[in-house]
């Protein structure tokens, strides 16, 4: 998955004392597109009109590389050489980025968005501040502002040898598992239920965790799911949000084009017979 960037290891660990040197590692943003020379992010001394100041503290990678944020719609950016902005899901697809890098554009991304969207208070409307201890930001009135991690279930419906799969309606074309955020109020195994129920109109049971991915692309950590459909089979399909829903034999399941996620790596799993 896009996390497993074994033999790096990444560092999230807030360090608000640390300041950018000359070797820093910049990511840099403008909207969702980030700031590359292939599947390299500049440093600091490709940057020299960036004011120190303007770059924040984001997370090492293998307590040797420190990686900062720079919000380049904002800032007073001369593009270096060599470099362009590419859209994240570009970046992503492009079949030449390095994992690890990918994986860090867009926990970047997900940090960037933060920053970005809570510039003011939501209460009071005064500009916020970072606070020096913790990764927040505060405003004089006592708010206190925490990244966004909005929690949602991937599922894998099973069915005897056969596996639920769908294809969105709009956006992404490959098959996928059933998948939907938690509401406000609920258990990750009642959305599940409810998720498989308002997409398929199928019941399930036997509902069991098999592991999590954050995806800051949309500021998620993904939660995966298999259970198995409790009684009727028969698929009733939001038509509204896909355009396909059916049961799929071990042997007829497709998988993506790229093992980058916990759906892909779910449907291995059934594929191979290990689920």
């Amino acid at each position: 998955m896009i996390q497993d960037i074994f033999p790096h290891k990444l560092d999230n660990h807030y360090y608000p004392a640390r300041k950018a040197d000359a070797s820093s590692i910049v990511i840099a943003f403008k909207d969702q597109d980030v700031l590359v020379k292939g599947d390299l992010f500049p440093r600091v001394e490709d940057l020299p009109d960036v004011n120190s100041e303007d770059l924040i503290y984001l997370f090492s990678l293998d307590d040797e590389n420190n990686y900062f944020f720079l919000d380049a719609k904002s800032a007073d950016l001369k593009i270096p050489q060599g470099y362009e902005f590419v859209n994240v899901r570009t970046f992503r697809r492009s079949g030449t980025a390095k994992k690890y890098r990918v994986f860090l554009a867009y926990t970047a991304l997900q940090l960037a968005n933060w920053y970005r969207g809570n510039k003011y208070c939501g209460w009071c409307g005064r500009e916020t501040f970072r606070d020096d201890k913790e990764r927040a930001l505060r405003c004089e009135c006592g708010n206190v502002i925490y990244p966004r991690i909005v929690p949602a279930v991937i599922v894998g419906v099973t069915n005897g040898d056969k596996i639920l799969v769908t294809q969105y309606r709009t956006g992404f074309a490959h098959y996928a598992l059933i998948a939907g955020f938690t509401e406000i109020g609920e258990t990750l195994e009642e959305t599940v239920a409810r998720e498989v129920m308002e997409e398929a109109g199928l019941k399930v049971k036997n509902i069991r965790y098999y592991k999590s991915q954050p995806w800051g692309i949309v500021d998620d950590i993904l939660v995966g799911f298999y259970c198995d459909v409790d009684g009727d089979d028969t698929i009733t399909m939001d038509a509204g949000e896909l355009k396909t829903a059916e049961w799929r034999s071990r042997e007829d399941v497709i998988l993506q084009p790229d093992d980058y996620s916990l759906t892909n790596e779910m449907m291995k799993m059934f594929k191979e017979g290990k689920a």
